[in-house]
């Protein structure tokens, strides 16, 4: 017994490039939902809304951050004794990005972005 498989090259480009896509959607839709917990220390917001960002370089692998490129960022993050303002984000302090990668949000995330662009036409 003989069997002939033949591979769709352009259905498997299809699906990693929907891949692809859908993930550089759900880092943005991460970097959103952390933005939006008001956790980011803010003073005067260049940490959170210029320095702060998705990188999707590696999307095609399978791979996403989110990245702050603030000078302070590091010793912000990694310092919780700090006496953390609160006027313009009510929940920050250090370690930002902790209790929503911990939580399990990220995976909950990409599982609903994926759910959601599901089966549509790219």
């Amino acid at each position: 017994m003989r069997v002939k498989v033949t591979i769709d090259r352009q259905g498997l480009k299809k699906l990693s490039d929907t891949a692809a896509r859908v993930l550089e959607m759900s880092a943005d839709a991460c970097l959103t939902e952390i933005v939006s917990g008001g956790t980011i220390p803010f003073d005067y917001g260049t940490m959170q809304n210029v320095q702060t960002f998705a990188d999707t370089s590696e999307a095609r692998e399978g791979k996403f951050s989110i990245v702050t490129q603030a000078p302070q960022a590091e010793r912000l993050y990694f310092h919780p004794e700090y006496n953390f303002q609160t006027v313009n984000n009510a929940n920050a302090g250090a370690g930002w990005f902790d209790d929503f990668i911990k939580s399990g949000r990220v995976k909950d995330i990409i599982a609903a972005m994926y759910n959601k662009l599901r089966g549509k036409n790219w």
